[in-house]
């Protein structure tokens, strides 16, 4: 038995004895953390799609010595478990042994959406983050992030990349529905109660590691664009906020966050060099290190070095300020920064060249590989939580009290915004749009036609503008307002039958004409038909909010300011509306 492999040891001396045994080789492969996919039978992929994954998984694990893997797709528990157990066998025959550290996006709610997010499947479904702040109750979003840690302990998932605490203050940006809304106050402190969810008083065996995300704070996007793309890579301040946006982070700081992953954006207009945070010094090194005081792991958002495909569509690396640079002048320049690893990637062979040339001494390599390994050995994963049951898995995923307080929490969150008729009583005659007939019948006679109808029940989902490619496709983007044939159509509805309208807000929809014309409307940030006929029919309360305020028109939204908070004229319905009933 070499120290490293001493369960007795100290971790520190545990790492610098499995560090000192290292190649080059070895330590370039722990600077990547890239994606993989599994069977469904939860086998290893061992043949690359070419698609949107290019290697399999022996290539990375075996030949390119990679330990750190985000798993993309659903699937079910039990699959998960004998998938993880069988990747960290592949692992374990290695010259080393070093165990995998397996990372997932968001995998509670209603989104699925391969660059931000997954729907629940097999787990338990919860609103979405921005559902959790329409509650704003810290002690609540502590159960759902301890429910998130159990369920991803039983099959091994150990890295959150969440929570997203970015503020939602650019109300056309695509990746609101994951943060908790405009406020930083109660962002700051869900993100502690967060964190202390996931990781415990301290990270140990039994945590997940939160990677916070997105440092600085990715809300203020120029035009409300996304960073994923060349279009979207300028971010703003015209209202001189960036310290507002800077808020959350300190308070994930303080409750002791595990890794930082810093945004896309590329900043214009500061005094902050104009290159995408990645590539940052003053903000990885100045700002977060030194001036916040964060030693935690620093990893790159996704795909900042090299050009990768997407569902068979190739994308430009986002690296953006410094697209005249070459692969190994990113990377040198991402180090240099202070970043430890690359998300996304799966090219240690620079991170080698970087070294054998002399860009980079190899302790610098060092000094980020110490902070991966000491996390490995902090979780476990050398020791006691190396494998996981697949039994254990199949009985803790989904389980009933998981699944019955998320349920709960969909209710809760529900926003009421105009009440009219409500609570409904008896058992009218239902005409339904985007409800599920059957779950409706529960409460009333299901008719087909509205004009037959008592009362109508519409389900709506903000509106977003349609883009040329697959990927972005995903990434609800631009305008918030409805189209006004399908405004019509739904205004017609509105007026020949009394309607209660409940709108999905993924961001903030322009609809003050539904708003006049429904008998009653509600909005929803992930929650089932069930949840939104219990509380339309009195069965249980709607507490929620709004997390940030609705618009009443796209040139309102054209003339806010992206850095500040609620900043449109004249609102339909201010940041912090919702009604009891």
């Amino acid at each position: 038995m070499h120290p490293y492999q001493d369960p007795a040891l100290p971790v520190d001396a545990r790492v610098e004895d499995l560090l000192s045994r290292m190649t080059l080789e070895e330590k370039a492969g722990q600077i990547f953390h890239t994606m993989l996919m599994m069977n469904a039978d939860g086998t290893p992929v061992t043949e690359a799609d070419g698609d949107t994954l290019e290697l399999t998984t022996p290539q990375l694990i075996q030949d390119l010595k990679l330990t750190h893997f985000n798993l993309l797709g659903t699937y079910g528990a039990r699959e998960m478990a004998l998938w993880h157990n069988a990747i960290q066998e592949m692992a374990e025959s290695t010259r080393l042994g070093i165990p995998v550290s397996l990372s997932t996006d968001p995998r509670h709610s209603f989104t699925d959406n391969i660059g931000a997010s997954f729907n629940a499947g097999a787990f338990s479904a919860w609103p979405e983050a921005l559902g959790l702040a329409a509650i704003g109750d810290p002690e609540l979003v502590f159960r759902f992030a301890d429910t998130v840690r159990r369920e991803y302990l039983s099959v091994g998932f150990r890295t959150a990349l969440h929570p997203q605490i970015d503020l939602a203050t650019e109300p056309r940006w695509s990746r609101q529905t994951g943060t908790f809304g405009s406020d930083a106050k109660l962002t700051g402190e869900l993100v502690q109660a967060y964190v202390r969810g996931l990781q415990g008083p301290e990270l140990g065996p039994d945590s997940v590691a939160a990677m916070v995300k997105h440092f600085p704070g990715g809300g203020p996007q120029k035009d409300g664009e996304d960073p994923h793309f060349p279009h979207g890579k300028e971010q703003v301040y015209p209202g001189g906020m960036r310290d507002y946006h800077l808020e959350p982070f300190k308070a994930a700081i303080a409750a002791g966050c595990s890794q930082m992953m810093p945004y896309y954006g590329q900043p214009v207009g500061t005094d902050w060099e104009e290159v995408g945070f990645g590539f940052n010094k003053g903000v990885i090194t100045g700002l977060l290190r030194e001036e916040l005081g964060f030693t935690g792991i620093v990893c790159t958002d996704w795909c900042l070095l090299m050009d990768a495909p997407i569902f068979g569509e190739m994308h430009e690396a986002r690296a953006w300020g410094v697209e005249h640079l070459s692969v190994a002048e990113r990377a040198a320049k991402a180090l240099d920064a202070g970043a430890d690893q690359f998300g996304g990637e799966e090219c240690p062979e620079v991170i080698v060249e970087l070294v054998t040339t002399g860009r980079i001494p190899e302790a610098r390599i060092d000094a980020s590989v110490r902070r991966l390994l000491r996390e490995k050995f902090l979780l476990g994963l050398f020791d006691e939580r190396r494998y996981v049951d697949p039994d254990e898995a199949a009985e803790t995923v989904g389980r009933a009290d998981f699944t019955a307080a998320g349920a709960a929490a969909q209710r809760r969150s529900l926003t009421v915004l105009t009440d009219g008729p409500l609570p409904l009583s008896g058992r009218p005659k239902l005409y339904v749009e985007n409800v599920d007939p059957a779950a409706a019948a529960a409460y009333g006679e299901i008719v087909t036609d509205p004009a037959d109808a008592d009362l109508a029940i519409l389900r709506l989902r903000t509106p977003y503008e349609d883009r040329p490619n697959k990927f972005e496709s995903f990434l609800h983007s631009g305008s918030l307002a409805f189209p006004q044939e399908e405004l019509d159509r739904i205004l017609t509805l509105l007026t020949a039958t009394p309607t209660v309208v409940c709108v999905n807000l993924e961001r903030p929809a322009v609809l003050p004409e539904i708003a006049e014309h429904a008998a009653a409307l509600i909005a929803d940030y992930g929650a089932s038909d069930e949840a939104l006929l219990d509380v339309a029919f009195g069965r249980a309360k709607a507490e929620g909010k709004l997390p940030f305020e609705l618009p009443r028109s796209m040139a309102a939204v054209a003339a806010s300011r992206p850095d500040v908070p609620n900043d449109t004229v004249d609102p339909v319905f201010p940041h912090g509306h919702g009604l009891q009933i």
